[in-house]
């Protein structure tokens, strides 16, 4: 009789909507537990969860109620839920990649970080998740079969409205609760994971979106005066040069090296007898190379373009999305680039296998002041030649010394490596056969180790042509591990592997894990192996004192590590604290879980001292962090320009004919080239060696210039005129 009467209830329309919502509510709490980490404490906030997804599911599908027409209202209450439906999936296949959820200003940017997500994002698919999408397709299929018949009931305004009624009443029901659990909860926000614990998806979304105009709002209303606060705060954080550093390594080149998803356990690591990655631990431990032990990344939702942002301008990324993408084609900036160019001379590019729009680097890098970007269109597009996010690392750098060596001297140049890339796909002819992976029971990890030693390999060809074209003599090259490998859920199965046990895993532990490599290499550099703390945002002020360049009069959030005066703080986004003593997580101070970082042991009991120095470090890890995205999210840098520095003008860059351009300064400056290849009077190409297989029988593409990039009719506009012209100048009082 129940069963009866329950398909009886199915056959009218509000049957029907609540047969929507519980299949909606049913799936949501199997996503929470199965996908989402949520945090949950106590039984009471299970119940909490459990309400989240009801009222916001409930107001969105009644919605379709005020459509008179019976078919018209079933298809509306059906597509609005299969739209939350995609919301919820697009949420998990984020959490699974990033760890957070999706804020609008990822929605709103998506096109620009889509492309080369696709394999990506296969990669993160399980079986299971054909459990959310199961009921839509089971219930479509009833209503064609007419097993659920359309009610032809008419529903007018009140009996609507009554349903919609319904639905605020158990949202605002659901955020008493809550606010009752965690008072101020959408005031005092620092994590994302709180509001959809609290609240659920919808409300999450809609808070976001209030959030986001809000924002937007406050930034058009944003003015010079709003600097001061941040101003006292840069320069009083400013940290003196090291006079035994500083300048030492004026004028000469400078190649970046930024090493995707590489984490600092991976140096010295041996697996089944053999190291990972020999080359870099060789380079590790050279005498002429400044190594850092306890160097950490920071970044957030922006991840790689996070860690670019740090490197190139010292402020952090933006707590809720990526800053490349969000503000990356307004925003001013006072960049690496532009910097060097007018203090040094210096001629700035980045070699990346990926399509341009990814990250919006194709804008962004033109804001920062980058001479030539060069993108996949630049390079081999053959089947087989790229792996997920873009072109090999080893036919990245072999393809990229074609450009490399026609480039005026001094440069700044950075490469993007994308192999070691999850999900850690590597071809079977690029792998080293001599060399066996971990056989642990997650194939994440045992691709880790060997797109790794991949990467490995491709340095170590990379160097070897360097040194034979005396471009190693001549410049400092950086290296650092941009953030993350391996996500959270996967340490307890690597603890073995690194000799760690997975049973006495912490918070600690995990934050420990986000150590990446920096090294500093230079043939006349006097090096070691650095103890200091140090991160991603304290990179460019040690980079420019290096170069004798002032770093005074900059917005910086980080301090020079070679100075006496740095400050051994590492902030993350999440607002983790590390120092030499505390590992304070989340940036809760004592309220929160700390750490000693030396030993690893959780701290119960404080001092009155210790009080003091964690509520400091708190309290200036939140500096740091809120004074940096009032930066960047209201650019006040437009208000703001250092003695002897010119903001960047992003129209005076093309990026489609970066080749015609480079030869056509080579050929303006004849004898005042300062390109490698014009002193050594001819290609140095030939001098690369890579065991690549794809290039095995394809060895002229290190030469020669892809036909579409000599073909491109852009070398005759204006803004490609300009810029040659002002590098010509540049070059010329350099040399």
């Amino acid at each position: 009789m129940k069963k009866r009467n329950i398909f009886r209830a199915v056959q009218t329309r509000t049957g029907f909507l609540a047969l929507l919502v519980c299949c909606y509510w049913l799936k949501y709490l199997f996503v929470a537990y199965a996908d989402f980490n949520l945090g949950i404490a106590n039984p009471l906030q299970h119940i909490i969860m459990w309400l989240s997804p009801l009222g916001a599911s409930i107001i969105l599908i009644s919605l379709g109620f005020y459509f008179t027409k019976p078919l018209v209202s079933y298809i509306a209450m059906l597509a609005i839920d299969a739209a939350n439906t995609a919301l919820l999936f697009a949420n998990v296949l984020y959490y699974r990649q990033f760890t957070d959820f999706i804020t609008i200003k990822t929605m709103t940017n998506i096109s620009k970080v889509s492309q080369g997500l696709g394999k990506s994002s296969a990669a993160l698919l399980q079986a299971s998740d054909l459990l959310i999408w199961l009921d839509l397709i089971v219930i479509i299929f009833l209503l064609v079969c007419k097993v659920i018949k359309i009610d032809q009931k008419s529903y007018g305004f009140s009996s609507s409205f009554a349903v919609t009624s319904f639905g605020f009443f158990m949202l605002f029901l659901n955020m008493m609760i809550a606010e009752c659990n965690r008072p101020r909860l959408l005031k005092n926000t620092f994590d994302r994971t709180y509001v959809v614990k609290y609240l659920g998806i919808d409300s999450f979304t809609v808070y976001d979106a209030i959030k986001n105009e809000s924002s937007a709002t406050v930034t058009k209303n944003a003015s010079a005066t709003e600097l001061n606060k941040i101003l006292d705060f840069t320069s009083k954080n400013y940290a003196k040069p090291n006079p035994k550093y500083f300048g030492a390594e004026k004028g000469k080149n400078v190649i970046i090296i930024h090493l995707e998803s590489f984490q600092q356990f991976l140096i010295g690591l041996k697996v089944n007898g053999k190291e990972v990655t020999p080359f870099l631990n060789s380079l590790y431990r050279d005498k002429h190379t400044l190594a850092y032990a306890n160097f950490y990344h920071q970044v957030g939702l922006g991840r790689t373009s996070d860690a670019e942002n740090m490197l190139e301008t010292s402020t952090y990324g933006i707590s809720d999305g990526s800053l490349f993408t969000s503000l990356g084609s307004t925003n001013t900036f006072q960049a690496a680039p532009q910097i060097l160019s007018q203090a040094g001379g210096y001629t700035s590019a980045v070699f990346h296998g990926n399509v341009g729009s990814f990250w919006n680097r194709n804008d962004v890098y033109k804001s920062m002041g980058y001479n030539y970007f060069f993108d996949q269109s630049y390079f081999s597009q053959q089947t087989g030649d790229s792996s997920g996010y873009g072109l090999k690392d080893k036919l990245l750098f072999a393809e990229s010394v074609k450009y490399l060596e026609r480039m005026q001297q001094p440069f700044y140049a950075k490469f993007i490596t994308v192999t070691n890339h999850t999900p850690f796909d590597l071809d079977s002819q690029d792998q080293d056969k001599s060399f066996k992976t971990t056989n642990t029971s997650d194939a994440t990890i045992n691709n880790y180790f060997m797109t790794a030693h991949y990467l490995d390999q491709a340095l170590k060809e990379f160097f070897a042509y360097l040194k034979k074209t005396g471009l190693y003599d001549k410049s400092l090259i950086m290296i650092y591990g941009d953030h993350y490998g391996l996500s959270n859920e996967e340490y307890t199965t690597l603890a073995p592997v690194i000799g760690a046990d997975p049973n006495d895993w912490s918070s600690c532990n995990t934050a420990q894990m986000q150590k990446v490599p920096f090294m500093l290499h230079a043939s006349n550099l006097k090096g070691g192996i650095k103890s200091e703390y140090a991160g991603e945002i304290d990179v460019l002020p040690t980079l420019l004192h290096l170069l004798g360049v002032s770093t005074k009069g900059y917005v910086q959030f980080g301090t020079d590590i070679l100075s006496k005066q740095h400050k051994q703080i590492v902030v993350f986004r999440n607002g983790t604290i590390i120092t030499p003593k505390y590992t304070i997580i989340g940036g809760k101070g004592i309220k929160g879980d700390v750490y000693d970082s030396k030993s690893g042991k959780q701290l119960t009991e404080f001092s009155d001292q210790q009080k003091k120095e964690i509520a400091l470090l708190a309290a200036y890890g939140k500096m740091s962090l809120g004074a940096s995205d009032t930066l960047n999210n209201k650019n006040l840098l437009r208000y703001y320009t250092p003695a002897g520095f010119s903001p960047v003008l992003p129209t005076t860059y093309d990026y489609t004919d970066n080749y015609q351009r480079m030869m056509q300064l080579i050929n303006d400056l004849g004898s005042s080239s300062t390109a490698l290849i014009s002193q050594k009077g001819k290609s140095t190409t030939s001098l690369y060696k890579t065991d690549a297989a794809e290039l095995r029988k394809r060895e002229s593409e290190i030469t020669q210039v892809p036909d579409a990039v000599l073909n491109s009719q852009s070398s005759t506009s204006s803004s490609s005129s300009s810029s040659s012209s002002s590098q010509s100048s540049a070059s010329s009082s350099n040399k």
